[in-house]
């Protein structure tokens, strides 16, 4: 007989699937890094595991414990499923800007989901970082992964993600895009293709509101760029320890409106139901390929890291949109 012995062992392996109509004048090979194939419907999936059995090894996580994080949505589910094998309880923190979907979901396996404001700074005791920590630091055993500076969130995509992307494209991968968050997912996977062929250039897509272009191309944290922005999942108001930018050859700022129009357009023209950011993805990975004249002898890989089912009430609503002056 062939199966798993539980859900969590379906992680990785996702497949690469050609995008034929958003590609417009773009004369590269366009790749998608399809993640919503993840049980957990998302990238989050294998970094979540990675952190969890790490911290086994290190005895930081002990049988019957609790695993408490913050978490924009996807990296909880990741967790949860994690937590489900091995029976631990979960308490995750989330901004109030994050889609209902994404609290209902964590909730329907088993999480205890705990809603902060967004706009408070990072250090203030109210934030969803803040709340985590205190909830670690109350409850004990309990365990704090904290995705943003656990080197395993990188390590998980150098040891998996990375050479998948190398082995699916034999090779020929020249590009490499995706969005940044907590930088692990761009690290760990840029840091496997540039050590196979150093030509690979790594793209991050940064969102209007978030630190990480500026500070890529001057070296200074700028609080002035720091405000509110609506996309889910990509940029900070922080400076992670996962995100490298010495693998970064360059950022690329996306708006909430051109990611969300390209996410719907996704799914629409491609048939690919995903995420807020995979539409800032692509949206940001064409404008390079354009911007930089990439020919038929590029293959730029883009990652879409989660699914739309996450979104239903926000970019996949037209009221919604409408409402935010996204659609006419």
């Amino acid at each position: 007989m062939t199966y798993l012995n539980h859900i969590s062992e379906a992680i990785g392996n996702t497949p690469l699937v050609k995008l034929n109509n958003v590609t417009a004048g773009v004369k590269a090979t366009i790749l998608a890094k399809v993640e919503y194939f993840n049980p957990g419907n998302s990238v989050k999936d294998r970094m979540a595991v990675k952190m969890i059995e790490d911290a086994e090894k290190a005895g930081l996580l002990k049988p019957g414990g609790t695993i408490i994080e913050g978490t924009s949505g996807n990296t909880g589910m990741g967790l949860a499923l994690a937590a489900i094998a091995k029976g631990y309880k979960c308490i995750f923190t989330l901004s109030d800007k994050q889609s209902k979907e994404k609290m209902d979901i964590l909730r329907a396996v088993g999480a205890e989901v705990r809603v902060c404001p967004t706009n408070v700074a990072p250090d203030h005791p109210d934030s969803y970082y803040s709340v985590a920590k205190r909830l670690n630091a109350e409850i004990p055993n309990s365990f704090y992964p904290n995705q943003y500076d656990n080197l395993s969130n990188t390590a998980a995509h150098y040891e998996g993600t990375g050479p998948e992307i190398w082995n699916q494209t034999d090779g020929k991968i020249t590009h490499f895009v995706t969005g940044v968050g907590t930088g692990g997912t761009i690290s760990g996977i840029a840091k496997f293709l540039k050590e196979q062929n150093a030509d690979v250039k790594s793209i991050g897509i940064d969102t209007y509101g978030s630190v990480f272009k500026k500070y890529k191309e001057t070296g200074i944290f700028d609080e002035n760029e720091i405000y509110a922005y609506a996309t889910e999942g990509i940029g900070e108001d922080i400076l992670p320890k996962n995100v490298d930018f010495d693998l970064i050859d360059t950022f690329i700022k996306v708006t909430d409106k051109d990611a969300a129009l390209m996410t719907r357009r996704l799914a629409k023209e491609e048939g690919l139901f995903v995420g807020w950011s995979c539409g800032s993805a692509v949206h940001g990975a064409l404008e390079y390929a354009r911007e930089n004249n990439l020919t038929e002898d590029d293959v730029l890989v883009v990652l879409l890291p989660d699914h739309g089912t996450r979104y239903l009430a926000k970019i996949y609503n037209d009221e919604w949109m409408k409402a935010q002056g996204y659609l006419d």
